[in-house]
Parts: C-alpha cells; sequence; structure tokens
C-alpha cells in the first residue's frame, strides 16, 4: 500500500529540560485510506464493524518500524507458567500509555497523549490526547475515562486504600482536572521533574485501564440500586466493591485478565481467560489506535495464544520442539542456553540479545514489618543482616548454580550505569563465616542442642522462606544452598515451596517471613523502580509494606524509623530534580542512604539474557530492556510479523 504523507518532526522531551518542555506527537495528513487486516474485511462488508478509518484516531499514533512494513496474519504462540505467571500476559500485550519511553529507553515521546506540556516548576503537566481514540468495543476513549479513574476510583478509599506512590509527591497525592474532552491536567503541591518518566514506566497504565461506560455499572455512585441484582448469585463478589475488583484490576493482576468483556486499549482482547484452562488466547483488536507508515492498522499478526505449562523444563522442550514461536521468561538465562543453543534448527529460532536490567537475580527479602514481635525485632537489626550477609557464599552458589555466570554483589546499579558504586554493590558480601558467627553472638548468643540460635522467648529462631521456581533462576537450589550457610552460623531456616499466586497473596496480606526474588534498579530504571532500594509500592517486592503504606499516605501503614524517613526524604528529592544533573546528585545521595540501611541482602549481579524467537518473525527490536514494569516486548509486539512468502 502507498499512502503520501505530509510530516512535520517529533519533538522529543530530553530528560536533561523537562520543566517548560513541550513534546508533541508526529502530524500526518493521510491522502487514501488506511488499511486493515483481512480478517476484518468481512465484518466492515456485513456493518458489523466500521470502516478502519473511522475506527482509527485523526491523528493515529505512526510505529516505526524495525525491518520495513509487514504482513498481516499468523497466530503467535507463547508460554506462561500455570501459576502466578499473569505479569507475562502484561510484558507481552499490555503496555500502552499516556507517555512512554522509546524501545532504546533514551527519551519519553507521546503515545495515547497527542501533546504534553510540563510548567516550569515541574508541579503541571497538561495532557492532549489523540482524537477519536476508542476503546476495544467502539466507545469512545476521552478525558472523562481519566476523570472516572481519578475521582472514583483513585481517590476513593474503598477501592484504593494505598494510593500508588508515582502519584504523589511529599504525601501528598496528585490532582487531576478536566480541561476538555481531550485534554486533562495532573497537578502536584511541589516540584515533581520525574514525572514523565514514572508515567512511561509500568504503573503509568492505572489512568487508562478504567473504562466508564462499562465499568460504572459496578459502582456504588453509578448504579447503587441495581448493585444487589449484579450480586445475585456471584459467588467471588460479597458487595459493590469486590465486585468491582472483580472486573477490572491493574494490569499486572489476575483479574485484568479473567474479564473477557472488560474493554481495553491494548493491541489485543481477550478471548480465552487466564483462568483454569490450558492456555490464553487473544485476537486483534479491531479499534487499535496505532498504524506502520504506509497508513496500515497495527497490530500485523492476528492472534496471540499462550500455553500454561507447569514447568520451566516443559517450556524448553516446546521451544526446541518448534512449537513455540517466542519465549523470554523462565528459560533465558545460562542454565537452558546451552540445549537452546543446539535446538536452533529443530525449534526454528534464533537468539535475540536483551538489555537485562535487574539489580541482583537473587536477593533475600527479610519482611522488616513482619507480625511477628521477636522476629520484627531481629529482622530489623541491620547487624542481624549483615551477619546473615557474611554467613553466604556468593561464589559458590554462582559456580555451582549459574555456572560461574554473574558476580557477587548487593542490590546496586551495575557497573555498566552511571549510578555504580563500587562499595555499595560490594559491601558485606564477603564469605566470613567466623564474623557472622561474632556478630550474632551478639544478638542472640544462647543455641538449643542442635546448634541453632534461641530468640529473647528462649525459643529457636526459625525464619520460614518462602521459595517460588520462577524466572528460570533456580531459587530453590540456591535457597538449600543458603539454608546449610545459614545452620552453619546457628540460623534455622525452613522452606516452604510455593507459587507466584500464593506467595502473591502471602505478599498482600503481610504473612511471609522472608523470601527469595529478583530485584529491578540495575540499569537506566533505576530512578523509575526503586523498590529494591526502599520500602516503596506494592509490587513484587515486600519489603516493608506497611512503611510503603504511609509513604504515600501518612495516615494509613505504620510510621517508620526515622533512617527510613530519610530514605524516603532523599528520594523525594530525586522525583523533585527538574535536570539531569540534579537528578544524578541527588539520586547518589539516595542510594548512599540505602546502602547503609541494607532493606535487602543481595547474591548475585544479574546473569546475561536473551529471548527466543522464531526466524520468520520481523521487526523485532535488538536490545530491548526486559525488567521489573518496563513492559516488553508489549511497545513493539504490534509492528511484528510473520515473513513466510
Amino acid at each position: 500500500m502507498s499512502v503520501k504523507m505530509a510530516r512535520r518532526s517529533l519533538a522529543k522531551l530530553a530528560l536533561a529540560s523537562l520543566a517548560g518542555a513541550l513534546m508533541a506527537s508526529s502530524s500526518i495528513a493521510w491522502a487514501q485510506d488506511f488499511g486493515q487486516a483481512p480478517m476484518l474485511d468481512a465484518a466492515v462488508q456485513s456493518g458489523e464493524l466500521p470502516p478502519v478509518e473511522e475506527r482509527l484516531p485523526a491523528n493515529p499514533y505512526v510505529e516505526t518500524m524495525v525491518d520495513g512494513i509487514g504482513q498481516y496474519g499468523g497466530t503467535l504462540r507463547t508460554t506462561i507458567l500455570a501459576n502466578g505467571d499473569h505479569y507475562n500476559l502484561t510484558r507481552t500485550i499490555a503496555n500502552e500509555l499516556l507517555v512512554r519511553w522509546t524501545p532504546d529507553w533514551t527519551q519519553v515521546v507521546p503515545s495515547l497523549a497527542e501533546e504534553v506540556t510540563a510548567s516550569d516548576d515541574a508541579t503541571t503537566y497538561t495532557f492532549r490526547l489523540r482524537e477519536g481514540l476508542k476503546w476495544s468495543d467502539g466507545a469512545p476513549f476521552t478525558v472523562d475515562d481519566i476523570m472516572f479513574w481519578y475521582e472514583d476510583v483513585f481517590s476513593n478509599p474503598a477501592l484504593t486504600p494505598d494510593k500508588n506512590p508515582i502519584f504523589v509527591v511529599g504525601g501528598k497525592p496528585v490532582v487531576v482536572t478536566k480541561i476538555d474532552e481531550n485534554t486533562v491536567e495532573f497537578k502536584f503541591d511541589s516540584p515533581y521533574g520525574l514525572f514523565l518518566q514514572q508515567l512511561a514506566y509500568g504503573q503509568g497504565h492505572l489512568p487508562i485501564i478504567y473504562p466508564k461506560h462499562y465499568l460504572s455499572q459496578f459502582h456504588e455512585k453509578y448504579n447503587a440500586d441495581g448493585i444487589p441484582a449484579l450480586l445475585q448469585g456471584n459467588a467471588t463478589a460479597s458487595d459493590w466493591v469486590s465486585l468491582f475488583n472483580s472486573k477490572v484490576s491493574v494490569s499486572f493482576q489476575p483479574a485484568y485478565w479473567q474479564n473477557l468483556e472488560l474493554p481495553t486499549l491494548n493491541p489485543y482482547v481477550l478471548t480465552v481467560p487466564y483462568a483454569d484452562s490450558d492456555r490464553v488466547e487473544a485476537i486483534r483488536n479491531p479499534y487499535y489506535w496505532k498504524v506502520d507508515t504506509d497508513g496500515n492498522q497495527l497490530p500485523y499478526i492476528d492472534r496471540v495464544t499462550w500455553a500454561k505449562l507447569d514447568d520451566p523444563q516443559l517450556m524448553l522442550l516446546r521451544m526446541t520442539a518448534g512449537e513455540l514461536d517466542f519465549a523470554f521468561r523462565h528459560i533465558n538465562n545460562s542454565t537452558y542456553k546451552s540445549v537452546l543453543f543446539d535446538g536452533q534448527e529443530s525449534g526454528n529460532y534464533h537468539f535475540v540479545d536483551v538489555k537485562d536490567l535487574p539489580a541482583n537475580d537473587a536477593t533475600l527479602l527479610l519482611n522488616l514489618n513482619v507480625e511477628d514481635p521477636i522476629k520484627n525485632e531481629i529482622f530489623n537489626n541491620k547487624d542481624f543482616r549483615i551477619a546473615l550477609s557474611h554467613a553466604i557464599n556468593r561464589q559458590e552458589i554462582i559456580d555451582l548454580v549459574y555456572v560461574g555466570q554473574g558476580a557477587p554483589s548487593q542490590v546496586a546499579p551495575q557497573p555498566e550505569h552511571e549510578l555504580y558504586n563500587e562499595e555499595m554493590s560490594t559491601q558485606y558480601t564477603e564469605y566470613d563465616p567466623d564474623l557472622a558467627n561474632q556478630m550474632l553472638d551478639e544478638i542472640m548468643p544462647e543455641k538449643d542442642g542442635q546448634g541453632f540460635r534461641l530468640g529473647p522467648d528462649g525459643n529457636r529462631f526459625t525464619i520460614n522462606f518462602m521459595v517460588a521456581d520462577v524466572f528460570g533462576l533456580s531459587y530453590p537450589d540456591i535457597m538449600q544452598m543458603v539454608q546449610q550457610y545459614a545452620a552453619d552460623v546457628g540460623i534455622d531456616i525452613q522452606i516452604r515451596t510455593t507459587d507466584r499466586a500464593r506467595l502473591n497473596t502471602m505478599w498482600y496480606a503481610n504473612e511471609q517471613d522472608a523470601y527469595i526474588w529478583n530485584c529491578v534498579g540495575g540499569l537506566s530504571e533505576a530512578y523509575t523502580d526503586v523498590r529494591c532500594y526502599i520500602p516503596f509500592q506494592k509490587a513484587d517486592i515486600f519489603i516493608a509494606s506497611k512503611w510503603s503504606e504511609w509513604y504515600s499516605d501518612p495516615a494509613a501503614g505504620e510510621e517508620p524509623p526515622q533512617r527510613v524517613k530519610d530514605a524516603y526524604a532523599a528520594y523525594d528529592a530525586v522525583k523533585a530534580a527538574v535536570t539531569d544533573e540534579d537528578r544524578l546528585a541527588k539520586m547518589k545521595e539516595f542510594l548512599a542512604i540505602s546502602a547503609d540501611n541494607l532493606f535487602t541482602i543481595g547474591i548475585s549481579r544479574p546473569m546475561p539474557k536473551y529471548m527466543l524467537v522464531n526466524n520468520d518473525i520481523k521487526n523485532v527490536v535488538q536490545g530491548i530492556p526486559i525488567t521489573g514494569n518496563l513492559w516488553h516486548p508489549a511497545p513493539t509486539l504490534s509492528q511484528w510479523y510473520f515473513d513466510r512468502d
């Protein structure tokens, strides 16, 4: 398809000069009709769907192709673990935001918003939406939907008891105001120079996932008289709040992927939910708002299917047998690389390099807000955490479990990052059981007949460590070794094997003593995702959930000690900084305070990671970042296509 276009340049927002800046999307004058996927032709001809030009916004987002204009059709076959792996759905097809990072993580650019203006003092951000945006059911997406999120979800304590910290500065939440149908203002009480970068990160989807025309029927404010009828016969909801939450959730929680009726702005809509079946399926969104440079509506690929498998080994077998087109979680590390390398021909795939951004591949996370008062006291003793850190033989773990890939490290930015600090990375990583014993003798000198230390109550001090076999990072094997290292210095660790779904439930109920996980914040997202540097938000990293609640709302949660307040204040200074130079300086100060607190106990610097992609798939971005809440490859998946001519 040949389409003549008149363009004006895209004004990109440089991070160095945020305040007072304007960023605007490219403006394109289309000289002829847009293109659409052949699978939609019959629906248009029958009148079931309007023509493609009526389904697209007036100024659709134009995706820059990696290899060139693609071909329509095909099904992308991928996989997820059977329990608790809903995050992989988000990473694949759900990362549509008001603004977005470019794939190389160098710029924040418009996305659903056509234009963004920041005030000189970095307190006020005005977004103008693309005119004519539509939800996947064809209903208009306007500022009213954002206001529904703000007024009726975010500002409603029944639905949002804990404010997400990216919308809070200095303990005060954002104020959102409707200017007109397509223009909305976000205003903060104090400077927030990091806001657009945060909004372009994973949590930034919150304002744009609540379709008012659909969800208002489940909200007490709009349908109080009709709620009782909706609750009748509903086995999972007992009141309007639980009913509402069963219909929508943030996109990395299961409820978001279980409601086939929920309209979306994503490139695909669910046809088989994330539930009890052996698969999840999604089909193209006919109202998707992006096109290629020839005016063809995206996505190119018709469908996406996820096989739900119980074990990473099954993923490995499916990939090498040619039964999957794409995989990147759970098998993309040194443990499986040799087998996957040998299976490239039989599986018809190749390796694609990615930028792995975590600050640590295996981190011990003690619950500093654990309910047990004795464990709470011990866990919050920094010397205990230092002693446990010295008790671990990191190099032995790396050699035996990670076949030498990685390096002993605490949670810290990676060496190639401007924030790297060798002292922060290496502190307390020396394997020194004698020193660990000496420090523990000062804290819990008494032992039982088996050599395990007794707590202040005279009973054996036991840590129940929750262990889920996720990410292909061999956490069960690591914890078996950590258990023995701890026993050697008198600490009783009991391993409790679980899956991510159960662990997720425990996190939100604050029921865990401790668990092992990976930690974000290793490269560029170190500024925007500090969950492992301070107790920040409730998402995977639950160091101290009550303190993080307090940070978002001083009237909620539990007031932390001064040392933690100082860390929060230091990060607030990072958020307020307007220029790169000031932000870098403030971030270094913050990381120094975080390091001094030793909130977490890191084991290994991340191993090199990769994606596995079918040889026929084109337009795959090389070196994309995959970590934390940067839900890749979702932002560029709509341009993937099968070249099978």
